[in-house]
């Protein structure tokens, strides 16, 4: 009797000696997974995310900011993100900066309403730091609840729209046309048909569930380009380009600007609704739910994704967020921290491969960005169609974002628009104090701005 309690205890006691300092940091028996499954759900969360270090620095530099530079900056602000979530949090999550958000912060805030780059950085270093402050107190659950269902679920669908365009036009699909604003363009050009190709490519493979289905589609167009002498060979691996064009650049005086609250009230709302909206659902699938109801580390998961923001900025990129491509990593098995570090380690030993991004044709990521755009616009299914004074001000949301080319006019008249209705229709009672706030600062903006 006595020596089975013994061979007990040696099992019990098994998987932290067998792993160790890892067992220690992240509790690997307790969520019931090894070394070997995380590293691999580490691996295949990286793969579903990579692409991101193709399309970031592909829509940074249409901003102005150096591709070398930018690329460097995706890495690290990615790596940084994950190792905080996984280090920190002990979630299996992987961060690197917001598609959507990205394409606001080139096409609106400096190729629409004219701002330098170094200026937006700054919108983005404000909206992290808000968020920590929102993250940090109750504030933040108040916001939460107080913006309606349907408009949190229309403006990621109406980033996803926006995405689209940005896609559309990049791969030359749409052209501008004096007579009817937009148009079809020319699909018997290559670059628009290659587009055409890796989105149709993305979707099939996703459909059948093949492993890194993005990416695949993107260095095969990549591949086919460079077959047709659109794309020349410049190498694969290289030291890392220097970083020092974005390191610390981000202009935060030029952020105490009146016109520029929109812009961080935007990056604010969509990445603190997004990213409650992907941890919440990565934590369904690996188990972090507990029988009350209560998530593990939620706040601690919430501060490490509003951190990476302010960092992200720092080196120079758009806000960092959670990606719902952690939910391939956790459907591998990651229960862990270890997967996001993992992903973050991955993410580092990516900057040497910058000859690699360099050659990625922007057709090939246009294709990436339309197939996330769609992603996106699944939120869609959740409003309440049956009631008008919530899908209308939805689909103002999400169609407004664009038509207006910008994510923020698109909230604002948005918010306005569900102000109004409800108001308008005695149901005044539905308008949280939040909201009524958020409604004269909009109309504010729309009047003398």
């Amino acid at each position: 009797m006595e020596s089975r309690k013994s061979e007990a205890s040696t099992l019990e006691l098994s998987p932290p000696l067998r792993n160790g300092w890892l067992e220690r940091i992240f509790k690997l028996s307790l969520h019931g997974t090894t070394v070997r499954t995380e590293l691999i759900a580490g691996i295949t969360t990286f793969i579903t995310m990579a692409y991101i270090i193709f399309v970031n620095p592909n829509i940074m530099a249409d901003a102005g900011i150096d591709h070398g530079a930018a690329f460097v900056a995706t890495c690290i602000a990615a790596a940084l993100g994950c190792l905080l979530m996984g280090l920190y949090a002990n979630w299996p999550v992987g961060l690197a900066p917001g598609m959507g958000l990205n394409a606001f912060f080139t096409y609106t805030v400096v190729g629409t309403m004219g701002y330098h780059w170094e200026a937006a950085l700054g919108a983005v270093f404000i909206s992290g730091v808000l968020f920590m402050f929102l993250t940090l107190s109750r504030v933040r659950e108040w916001l939460l609840n107080s913006i309606p269902v349907s408009l949190r679920f229309a403006m990621g669908a109406g980033v996803g729209l926006f995405l689209g365009i940005i896609g559309l036009k990049t791969a030359g699909i749409i052209v501008a046309s004096p007579a009817t604003l937009i148009k079809l363009g020319n699909l018997r050009d290559p670059g628009p048909l290659l587009a055409a190709v890796c989105f149709l490519m993305i979707a099939v493979l996703s459909y059948h569930r093949v492993f890194g289905a993005i990416l695949i589609s993107i260095i095969t167009v990549t591949l086919a380009g460079w077959g047709l002498g659109l794309v020349h060979y410049s190498g694969i691996m290289s030291t890392p380009p220097s970083l020092a064009p974005t390191w610390m650049a981000m202009d935060i005086a030029g952020v105490f600007n009146i016109s520029m609250i929109s812009v961080v009230l935007a990056f604010l709302f969509v990445h603190m609704f997004d990213t409650a909206g992907t941890l919440m659902g990565v934590a369904q699938r690996a188990g972090l739910v507990g029988e009350d109801g209560k998530i593990e580390n939620l706040s601690r998961a919430l501060k490490a994704d509003s951190a990476s923001s302010v960092f992200g900025a720092m080196v120079g990129v758009p806000p960092v967020t959670s990606y719902v491509e952690s939910a391939a990593g956790v459907a591998a098995g990651g229960r862990t921290g270890l997967t996001a570090v993992t992903v973050g380690v991955l993410f580092i030993a990516a900057m040497f491969f910058a000859p690699l991004a360099g050659m990625i044709p922007a057709y090939a990521t246009a294709g990436a960005l339309i197939y996330v755009a769609m992603l996106m616009m699944s939120g869609l299914e959740h409003i309440k169609w049956s009631e008008a004074t919530d899908s209308i001000p939805a689909i103002v949301t999400a169609i407004m974002m664009p038509l207006t080319f910008s994510v923020a006019d698109g909230i604002a008249l948005g918010f306005i628009t569900y102000v109004v209705l409800k108001a308008g229709t005695g149901k005044h009672k539905e308008i949280s104090i939040s909201l009524w706030v958020l409604c004269a600062i909009f109309i504010a903006k729309f009047i003398f701005l």
